[in-house]
């Protein structure tokens, strides 16, 4: 059986910081043992227990990473739910302190995405952009029905999300767009689609739709059409809480310990790969 595992919390005054704060708690092997978040959000300074809504847990919510990492003790492994520009400083830190990582921030582009490559030079790093094991098996499941269906079925990818996320595509949708494009053979920054209006005129064949919806409370839900002469094929995931994440994210921390530098996706976790 493997140590226990301390998590550090990034974004814990958020509610998706909140969240892996009760869930690691309350899971077992897994120690809550540091958080952060940016300096002036209302949760540094207090307890991260009490800000997720449990019992006090001796933890105090320090205002950069760094203080963070020097205070936890054991097997540290951080989780990262922020924003891409905050993500990439953690992920800095986290080289410097040789401290493996757990990335689930979305809307990454390459400037943030090259801090994390560089920290996993160092240390082992996964970065996804759903911890959802369900949406991680749909990804698997898209790959395959492509690679199947092949040039016979139009592709599209439908999201929704509530209204205050920031990016989009969403990065599931994004990811669910590069791999059914690997299987087809096409390029995503070339064919998809994330607009029509007017005239566009008859859909390319080569075309993958890429559609988002914004609004309400809803926590995340994608579809994948394939759409044929005379069938269709849909393939949805819809989450229901944050929860499910946050419970990925710990299930990656717990299997991110010990492992040699590198970067590794959820496939890896779940052996889906």
């Amino acid at each position: 059986m493997k140590d226990t595992v301390n998590v550090v919390v990034t974004g814990a005054s958020g509610k998706m910081g909140r969240r892996i704060i009760r869930v690691a708690a309350e899971t077992s092997g897994v120690c809550v043992a540091g958080a952060s978040d940016q300096p002036g959000t209302d949760g540094v300074g207090k307890d991260a227990g009490t800000l997720a809504g449990l019992e006090p847990l001796g933890v105090v919510v320090a205002d950069d990473l760094r203080k963070a990492l020097e205070e936890a003790q054991g097997n540290k492994v951080v989780i990262d739910f922020t924003r891409p520009e905050a993500c990439a400083a953690h992920a800095a830190a986290c080289a410097e302190k040789g401290v493996p990582l757990v990335v689930g921030t979305t809307g990454l582009g390459e400037d943030a995405k090259a801090p994390i490559e560089q920290a996993a030079a160092k240390v082992p790093v996964i970065m996804a952009p759903n911890m959802s094991v369900g949406a991680n098996l749909m990804i698997l499941l898209a790959r395959k029905a492509a690679e199947s269906l092949a040039e016979e079925y139009d592709v599209e990818i439908l999201e929704a999300h509530h209204g205050r996320k920031a990016d989009a595509p969403s990065g599931t949708a994004m990811r669910l767009g590069e791999v059914v494009a690997d299987a087809l053979g096409r390029d995503l920054t070339r064919d998809a689609v994330y607009h029509r209006e007017g005239m566009p005129g008859p859909r390319g064949r080569e075309e993958i739709g890429m559609q988002t919806l914004r609004g309400g409370d809803v926590v995340g839900e994608h579809t994948v059409y394939f759409f044929g002469q005379g069938d269709r094929l849909e393939l949805t995931h819809r989450a229901g809480s944050r929860d499910i994440f946050a419970h990925g994210a710990v299930r990656a921390a717990r299997w991110l310990t010990g492992r040699e530098a590198g970067l590794y996706g959820m496939e890896d976790v779940l052996r889906l790969a």
